[in-house]
């Protein structure tokens, strides 16, 4: 069975009961909320049954899923209660078109063997990328307050360094600025990945530093699930603490608007744990997840 969510009374319901399933539901919750908010990216979420859902995947419209290569847009966020339910529900074609490529996200690491069966199962081969996820402790604190942990926080408080403001200025992104977020951008370097660029940049709160010649030197952006992505600095510009400052500024906007913030960061990326230790952030105690599908 496949149930689709209509109206503003069922997802709000959703965004309740994935609230009480946090840090786990974190991916799913946070596109919830923002489907809450004007469902800006036109997303639907299914469950496999209603109230007493198992398993909700979150995806684009069917009609925007026209390219079976670009897996940017081909994304489905999940959160599931019992993998084998889970397995059982994405291997539905009515849930997931695996001819196309895809991505799955989730901060379920245990969704993992569902995903390898199904690979089997529909003959895609998969890559998992495996990060630590992170929440402000704004949102920890409303949240999930029992995940606060004093200990875990910088004794020095959540402020940057200051930046030469006559050097810089903070601004926002427009879309001219997507081929630079793009050149940087981990998971990026593609043309489908600069129009996701495109598309954030035009639907998201998007922040970054305007150098001396008035073009970006570091940025952060926003993605349809609601969480800090693709913040980067040009080479010339980094170690001066600028991508602290940028990500300083993007917290203290966006918890004024209300929204749930958090990121993820690689394992090895020791850099970016250390601004994310400054600026108060806290590590949850699941992963961040992502599953590139790709047909066989």
């Amino acid at each position: 069975m496949m149930f689709p969510l209509q109206g503003v009374q069922m997802l709000q319901m959703l965004e309740t009961y994935l609230r009480k399933s946090l840090p786990e539901s974190l991916k799913v919750y946070g596109t919830v909320f923002h489907m809450n908010q004007g469902n800006p990216f036109k997303l639907k979420a299914l469950v496999d049954k209603w109230p007493d859902f198992n398993t909700v995947v979150v995806c684009p419209q069917e009609q925007d899923m026209i390219d079976d290569f670009d897996h940017y847009t081909n994304t489905y966020l999940i959160y599931s209660k019992d993998t084998k339910n889970c397995q059982d529900f994405l291997s539905s074609p009515e849930v997931i078109n695996w001819k196309q490529h895809l991505q799955i996200q989730s901060s379920q690491s245990s969704l993992n063997e569902a995903i390898q069966n199904l690979a089997v199962m529909k003959s895609f081969k998969v890559k998992q990328t495996q990060n630590i996820l992170y929440m402000t402790i704004e949102t920890v604190k409303k949240l999930i307050p029992s995940l606060l942990d004093v200990k875990k926080l910088s004794p020095l408080g959540p402020k940057p360094k200051l930046i030469n403001q006559e050097m810089f200025k903070l601004s926002s992104l427009d879309v001219t600025h997507a081929a630079l977020v793009n050149k940087f951008w981990l998971f990026g370097g593609n043309e489908s990945s600069q129009r996701f660029i495109k598309r954030c940049i035009r639907t998201f709160p998007s922040f970054c530093l305007l150098g001396p010649e008035g073009t970006p030197v570091s940025w952060a952006l926003m993605d349809q699930t609601g969480e800090m992505r693709m913040a980067g600095t040009v080479p010339a510009y980094r170690a001066q603490g600028l991508i602290t400052y940028i990500i300083y500024s993007q917290i203290q906007a966006l918890n004024k608007l209300g929204f749930p913030l958090y990121s993820h960061v690689d394992k090895n990326n020791k850099i970016m744990q250390k601004v994310c230790y400054t600026l108060h952030y806290l590590p949850v105690p699941c992963d961040w997840n992502q599953w590139h599908c790709v047909p066989l």
